[in-house]
């Protein structure tokens, strides 16, 4: 697969606009692992290798273990704590929403375990990895660690 363009090298504001989205995030107050978790599950489902690589590997420099990772994509099903399913389940709802609305169910849920400041917090991450991955799937970013 070849790169279509560098967006970054086209328009650097753009770039820099949603860095600062992710500076956002990561200052928010959430737990890094849990961010950790929502970027791997998020490029999980949208598909982006560059994206699923980079963040897996930050995961796992932090300390995230390889087990829970393998066994993300059933999250419901693994190790993991009920805040880390509610902020995987709204991930999946946000990722998803073209192909239904966010539930009440899952609303619900993550407002059990998350005060609205983390929530806001939450979704705002969701977003980011959500944009980070529709530009590197879009332009084909090339990631030369894959190619190894």
């Amino acid at each position: 697969m070849s790169a279509r363009l560098d967006y970054n090298a086209v328009d650097p504001q753009g770039t820099r606009a949603l860095a600062g989205l992710q500076s956002y995030v990561d200052k928010s107050g959430l737990e890094r692992s849990l961010i950790d978790l929502v970027n791997v599950r998020i490029s999980q489902i949208n598909g982006c290798a560059y994206c699923l690589r980079v963040h897996t590997e930050e995961a796992v420099g932090r300390g995230e273990s390889h087990r829970r990772l393998h066994l993300l994509r059933v999250w419901a099903e693994g190790p993991f704590t009920a805040r880390e399913r509610a902020a995987l389940a709204w991930a999946e709802a946000i990722t998803a929403v073209n192909q239904a609305p966010v539930s009440d169910a899952v609303y619900a849920e993550v407002c059990a375990q998350f005060g609205d400041h983390d929530l806001v917090a939450l979704t705002y991450a969701a977003i980011s990895m959500n944009a980070w991955n529709r530009l590197a799937i879009a332009f084909r970013k090339p990631d030369p660690a894959l190619a190894e």
